[in-house]
């Protein structure tokens, strides 16, 4: 079980220290390398994901990344920026089925904006296709151009899909629904955009192969409000890379906290990079205070799809919602009447629990 450990930037060496901590008290034999990607790979390096990295990542069975990212690497040329360093990485290991679960923990059903009667009980798995779309989409870029005798800035990108990119993130989201509640729902632009009409024909096409699954589609507008105003009306849903970033983030936030949430980017083969799904919070890094549980069910992912234990993936989620029901909390699930609680304090307490 050969790991590639990436802390990354901001909050990520803080909370990835605390998921490491939780793997080697499993005791699994894992064999864990530190490598650089984001800007502390551009600060030592002069590049987000430098060849060294590139080699270990490759060489890996997984990948455990923190966050990456902050103001200091802001202005830097476009190439050079950490958030290239992820695309990267996502890119070169084939990396096309983003999983994000937006689970809501009993205990935190007053954490979220919404009516706990909206969000209890609530358990959505989004799919996200990673590797095309419009970030990588050819071509791209800006110029300028002559515009009735003056120059004007133009930028312009391009969203492409093939049918077979499509057809395969559409059949990872299908056998998840499979082993879930069995309702897919596939969201799309297809009243505008020819290339989801383009997804909605493959979707709906690829549905035979799924008799047991109920396949039903949204459009993207629509389904951001759904998530608002009934989020259980959703089991599974599937989307492309730029929708899928948007309505992820949005879901995360009806369980109370991003702070709370994993994700999985796996390969055809089940190779994956497993990430907190929040960034790196610069803001607060260094303080202690950042919630590492997110990183923490990442490594729990990491352990189901990767390498098949499905019994130490249990130990860990079970120890996680111990500690939740225990009344502990980071700043950024904190409520009055529960025990607030730093990072090293939350990893302490769930190597308790486990």
């Amino acid at each position: 079980m050969k790991i590639c450990i990436l802390p990354g930037d901001g909050i990520g060496p803080e909370i990835m220290a605390e998921a490491v901590r939780v793997l080697q008290a499993l005791d699994l034999g894992c064999e864990m390398t530190e490598a650089l990607l984001g800007g502390c790979a551009v600060d030592a390096t002069g590049d987000p994901y430098p060849e060294a990295t590139q080699r270990l990542a490759q060489e890996a069975d997984a990948v455990l990344l923190g966050a990456v990212g902050g103001p200091q690497w802001d202005d830097l040329p476009r190439a050079q920026r950490p958030e290239r360093g992820l695309l990267g990485i996502r890119k070169q290991l084939g990396l096309f089925a983003n999983l994000r679960p937006a689970i809501l923990y009993p205990e935190l059903a007053n954490a979220s904006t919404l009516k706990p009667e909206i969000v209890a009980g609530l358990d959505i798995l989004i799919v996200r296709e990673l590797t095309g779309d419009i970030y990588f989409g050819q071509p791209r870029g800006v110029e300028t151009r002559d515009v009735d005798g003056h120059q004007e800035r133009f930028g312009y990108n391009t969203m492409h899909y093939s049918e077979s990119e499509i057809r395969r993130i559409v059949r990872v989201a299908f056998e998840a629904a499979r082993r879930r509640h069995r309702k897919l729902c596939s969201v799309d632009k297809m009243n505008v955009l020819e290339t989801t009409q383009l997804w909605r024909d493959v979707a709906s096409e690829t549905a035979s192969e799924y008799p047991d699954v109920e396949l039903s589609h949204m459009l993207v507008d629509n389904a951001a409000m759904q998530l608002v105003r009934n989020p259980k009306q959703f089991d599974v849903i599937v989307t492309g890379n730029m929708f899928g970033d948007i309505l992820s983030d949005e879901a995360s936030m009806l369980t109370g906290s991003i702070g709370m949430l994993p994700s999985a980017s796996l390969d055809a083969n089940n190779k994956g990079l497993y990430e907190p799904c929040h960034g790196s919070a610069p803001d607060i890094a260094g303080q202690g205070v950042a919630n590492p549980l997110a990183t923490i069910l990442s490594v729990a992912m990491m352990l189901r799809y990767t390498f098949g234990r499905e019994g130490e993936a249990l130990r860990i989620e079970s120890a996680v919602k111990k500690v939740l029901a225990q009344g502990c909390r980071t700043a950024d699930i904190y409520e009055a009447g529960t025990r607030r609680v730093g990072t090293r304090a939350m990893g302490d307490a769930v190597l308790a629990a486990l």
